[in-house]
Parts: structure tokens; sequence; C-alpha cells
């Protein structure tokens, strides 16, 4: 596996765990019974901890990745072994 590909597969494992990470002990302004401003939705998050989230999910998201290169150096998972459902039939 090239640093380039490893790179890409981290990428995207890092937005995946951040978009599952998002809704995390978040409360809206209206649960959190807090004042806001006039004209602001009350549905708007009060808190979203946005820094921590991403902290997290970089530490998740490498955690993730160590164990997919592990996996994949080891020869567990090849591309020979995934199923392709529409391949055609050799000859």
């Amino acid at each position: 596996m090239s640093l380039l590909t490893a790179v890409a597969i981290y990428f995207l494992i890092w937005w995946v765990v951040f978009f599952a990470m998002l809704p995390l002990g978040v409360k809206s302004q209206h649960e959190a019974q807090a004042e806001f401003e006039p004209g602001t939705d009350p549905g708007a998050p009060h808190r979203p901890l946005l820094l921590w989230k991403i902290a997290a999910t970089t530490v998740v998201a490498a955690v993730l990745m160590t164990i997919f290169y592990a996996v994949w150096t080891s020869g567990a998972i090849t591309l020979d072994r995934l199923p392709m459902p529409f391949s055609l039939p050799k000859a």
C-alpha cells in the first residue's frame, strides 16, 4: 500500500467517524434552556464541542487505520478474496 493510498483511506475513515461523532452530547438551545439571540433557530446546538470531537475523531480514526493496515499487510484480506458481484465468468 502506497503512502498516498494510506492517506486517502485515513481521510475517508476520518470523515465517516467525524460524522458519526457529531450528534454525540449535543443539546439544542431549547433543550439546554439557554438564552439565544432572537431570529436563531431554537434547535441549533448550544455547545457543539467541535474541538473535542475533532480530537476524538483523530484518535479513533488512527486506531481504525492501524487495525485496517495490520489486517491488510497480514494478507488476511486481499482484493482477490473480495467478492465481485458483477464480474464476468472466466473463459
